[in-house]
């Protein structure tokens, strides 16, 4: 075996600090096994103090206490101190902007050259933007990631073409991109469970814009103008829950606003009691929930993000959506109204789901990576 350093966000490094148990968590409690060790550096959080935490005996986690501005430096020190004690064989490093995890890997690179390979799950704005937010990240991301890369041993993408396609645009060398899928999937959560439906429509996710819960909302009343009162579970919170809380009030949706759900479990079991799982993001690296759903036998009206396309290829699975209320409300009402299509997806999303199975993907990604030592 060998010895890991992870870089990652703020996102995981919440996930890993609030004791949630969410996706990050769920995939280190199967990869540590393929490790003798693994030193996980992430940025400051927020409430939390500074300190190293351990997790399945071999799995140490170290909160960094500096502002994420002075984020590479911390980087830099506490990754060549643990190189000193630890002597590990390879990094990982998840980039996106402002860039401070691929500078921080750069720099520590130039002072003990051990590979690091970037994986990029996400790109902001890509391929559409919610925000300005989103379409300046794009354009960093554009005119950056091509020195961001010349030092890496190779960047990891999480989806066939999307990604592949914007990296090799930006002057990315195909040679040096490669897919390792970030979806883990425990088959014995996500499956069908033949419980009662609840609930027409089930979207899950943050209530934030480039998750497209405003664009959900707009299908809905599209639907209610047309007399079809479907019932939609929400399941996620976010900065937008008073927005669509309003929002639900104003025009009389048929819709439960649930909050965040506890556990993959019951993540499953909200699914199962649902005939359709609609995904309006923006932009998306898996996006998870797609999968998850697919594993339980239901039909998925999703956007064109990330993994989507290669999933849904050949009608199979469920439809491709465009950004646009009408055309998600027709397809809705469409599915909703033929429960034999509905079937006929659901057998064939299982199918699909398979190769996601948690235990064989984990395993893929740590050999996939051991290839670059």
């Amino acid at each position: 075996m060998a010895k890991l350093l992870m870089i990652t966000g703020l996102g995981s490094a919440k996930d890993l600090a609030s004791g949630k148990k969410g996706a990050f968590y769920n995939t280190l409690e199967e990869f540590h096994k393929y490790w003798d060790r693994i030193d996980i550096i992430v940025p400051r959080i927020k409430n939390y103090e500074s300190r190293t935490t351990n997790l399945f005996g071999n799995v140490f986690i170290h909160i960094s206490p500096w502002p994420i501005i002075f984020h590479p430096f911390w980087f830099l020190k506490k990754g060549i101190e643990i190189y000193k004690e630890q002597k590990f064989d390879l990094m990982t490093v998840q980039e996106f902007p402002p860039f401070y995890n691929g500078i921080g890997a750069r720099l520590l690179w130039h002072k003990i050259k051990v590979p690091y390979i970037l994986e990029i799950h996400h790109i902001p704005g890509y391929p559409r933007a919610a925000s300005f937010k989103e379409a300046l990240y794009r354009n960093l991301i554009k005119w950056f990631i091509k020195f961001d890369a010349s030092k890496a041993a190779a960047i990891r993408v999480v989806n066939h073409n999307q990604t592949p396609g914007f990296l090799k645009r930006a002057g990315v060398p195909l040679d040096k991109i490669i897919y390792i899928s970030s979806i883990y999937i425990d088959l014995a959560i996500f499956k069908p469970m033949n419980l009662e439906k609840e609930h027409d429509i089930i979207f899950v996710g943050r209530l934030e814009k480039n998750k497209g819960i405003k664009l959900l909302l707009e299908a809905i009343i599209h639907l209610k103008l047309r007399n079809l009162n479907f019932k939609t579970l929400v399941v996620g919170d976010g900065p937008l829950r008073k927005e669509i809380a309003s929002k639900i009030k104003k025009w009389d949706l048929n819709i439960d606003l649930y909050g965040w759900a506890g556990d993959s479990k019951k993540i499953a079991e909200l699914i199962n009691k649902s005939k359709i799982l609609v995904m309006p993001s923006y932009n998306e690296g898996g996006p998870r929930v797609v999968v998850e759903a697919l594993a339980c036998g239901l039909p998925i009206l999703a956007t064109a993000v990330g993994i989507v396309p290669d999933l849904l290829k050949n009608g199979q699975g469920g439809e491709i959506i465009a950004w646009n209320e009408q055309d998600i409300s027709n397809k809705a009402a469409e599915l909703l109204g033929n429960e034999d299509k509905r079937k006929q997806l659901g057998r064939a999303g299982i199918e699909i789901a398979k190769s996601f199975e948690r235990k064989e993907a984990v395993k893929n990604y740590a050999e996939k990576l051991k290839l670059m030592l």
